[in-house]
């Protein structure tokens, strides 16, 4: 079931002969707080850059990286992209000896450690340069989110359903867990044009929170009356968790539900009810 988006990393490729080493939490080495690390592009904070400017970053990264990755894999060929994408920051791809790397656009001003590290990942999968990287990307992600919408997004707010009371559900919960200290607007996802012809899905977003809106997106397919309120609440409860818990990048990868959120999870009280009524009812769910 998936309740929110996630974020991805591609896995890097490893050269030669070298092993994939996975990397666990508990084996990265702690990064000083007080680290430097390279400013946020001007493009985040209003101040574009021309598209050849853009080009020419671009070209002068590329040649640091290729420079770095000689030491580690001489024959390899490096392609950089510079992307914006929202969810995944850095993505190789190996072709007969060329790597085709896509890196999100905070990397064109890296400083040199940041630079030396991705010619590191990308040619061996160095753990230590994963590591750096994650909490690069991790201290520079929170300064594009917070500096990416100038004024707040317009939504048509719908909390009272055909069945359920999205509201209702939201303060009770926001009473009973959290001391009412979640802030976060929830509403019931665009419905099913009336008439339209009911169809299963081979999949179903139940419910998604959005960061930058603080805003919870229940699907409307849980508005009916088959569905029990406890199992809206376990969905509803799930989403305001991500506003209580951090989103670390752990091995490159934004890790939405870390073992103390899966724990608080489990604190509902309707927690084993509501699983095992999903399991036993998804195929009425996904067909809306």
């Amino acid at each position: 079931m998936a309740r929110s988006g996630s974020f991805e990393q591609t896995p890097l490729p490893v050269t030669g002969s070298l092993p994939e080493v996975p990397l666990r939490p508990s084996q990265a080495p702690k990064l000083a707080r007080n680290r430097p690390f390279a400013p946020v592009s001007p493009r985040r904070r209003g101040v574009g850059p021309t598209p050849s400017e853009d080009e020419q970053a671009r070209k002068v990264l590329e040649e640091r990286i290729s420079d770095v990755m000689l030491h580690h894999a001489p024959e390899a060929r490096l392609a950089l992209a510079v992307t914006d994408n929202r969810y995944t920051m850095i993505s190789v791809k190996r072709e007969k000896g060329l790597f085709r790397l896509r890196l999100h656009h905070m990397f064109l001003e890296a400083d040199h450690d940041i630079v030396r590290a991705l010619g590191r990942y990308v040619a061996r999968n160095d753990r230590d340069a994963s590591q750096l990287l994650s909490r690069y990307i991790d201290v520079n992600h929170r300064k594009i989110r917070r500096a990416r919408r100038r004024r707040p997004t317009v939504f048509t707010i719908e909390t009272r359903g055909e069945v359920h009371d999205l509201k209702e559900i939201y303060d009770d919960l926001n009473q009973r867990y959290f001391a009412g200290c979640i802030d976060a607007r929830i509403t019931w996802s665009q419905r099913a044009q009336p008439g339209a012809k009911r169809r299963r899905r081979n999949s179903i977003k139940m419910g998604s929170y959005a960061v930058e809106d603080r805003l919870i997106r229940i699907h409307a397919s849980l508005d009916r009356p088959f569905v029990p309120r406890l199992f809206v609440e376990w969905i509803v409860y799930h989403e305001m968790l991500h506003q209580k818990h951090d989103i670390p990048v752990v091995g490159g990868r934004r890790q939405f539900h870390t073992p103390e959120f899966m724990a608080e999870e489990a604190l509902y009280e309707h927690y084993d009810r509501a699983s095992r009524w999903e399991r036993e009812n998804l195929d009425k769910i996904l067909s809306y």
